[in-house]
């Protein structure tokens, strides 16, 4: 039954299938802050449960730095892609592999400030590749923070606006979430599996995509009429739910 999401549930995963799950909006609730967000015991037990299910073929594609994942899902060892791509660590072992540091990022950061302080609630992200601007906290700011960052873009070779929920951030035009995809399943525990990549935002269209060409499933959760997701899920509540139905 499609109801009002017009799309239907995913298929139960299955052994031989390779999960790539996002975080924010997805496994986790947003909060005013990205600092206020952690997972709780029993969301890591269950991506443990999870990725033994899957011979380790589990991986988070996020907008977060390697590093700050790794804090938030410690002692959960996971492969990951932080930044949309730009860090990326293969094996729950590997070290990060990150993109040369991003030579534009601090006078844009300063620029941004000003922005900040002219719009109070618009928080400034400094990921150190990436330059997120929040306005979750200022939404009649939204106008003002899109036209800033339009007229910076120009500005800056090699970089591109990725916007999401209450976000638009500056990133390297050579990363995101699906060439990360595709890069973790050139080797094991992810090769010759079928990919289902879940995700809520824009950020994540570039994984579905990249899951869909690589014949498997975009999961959306929530509702957008244009999105490149074959299959949609209602809510993180729902994305917890088939996880659970995965392992009993």
């Amino acid at each position: 039954m499609l109801d009002d999401l017009q799309r239907p549930p995913p298929p139960a995963l299955a052994t031989d299938d390779a999960l790539f799950l996002d975080v924010d909006g997805t496994l986790l609730a947003f909060a005013d802050h990205p600092d206020k967000v952690a997972p709780d015991p029993s969301l890591l037990t269950l991506l443990a449960s999870v990725q033994q299910r899957l011979g380790g073929a589990l991986a988070l594609l996020s907008g977060r730095p390697v590093s700050q994942l790794q804090a938030m899902f410690a002692p959960l060892r996971l492969p990951m892609a932080g930044l949309h791509g730009a860090q990326l660590l293969a094996t729950a072992d590997a070290q990060s592999t990150t993109s040369d540091a991003a030579a534009w990022l601090h006078a844009l950061h300063e620029r941004a400030m000003h922005l900040a302080h002219a719009h109070p609630g618009v928080l400034i992200e400094n990921k150190g590749q990436a330059l997120a601007l929040h306005w979750r906290n200022a939404p009649e700011a939204g106008d003002a923070v899109v036209e800033f960052a339009n007229a910076q873009l120009p500005q800056l070779a090699g970089v591109r606006l990725q916007p999401g929920n209450h976000v638009i951030e500056f990133v390297g035009s050579g990363h995101d979430k699906g060439r990360a995809l595709q890069q973790l399943m050139q080797n094991a525990p992810f090769k010759g599996r079928r990919p289902l990549f879940v995700g809520d935002d824009l950020t994540d269209e570039h994984g579905f995509r990249a899951a869909r060409q690589l014949g498997g499933i975009g999961v959306l959760v929530g509702q957008r009429e244009d999105s490149q997701a074959s299959c949609a899920l209602r809510d993180i509540g729902a994305v917890h739910a088939w996880l659970r139905a995965a392992i009993t």
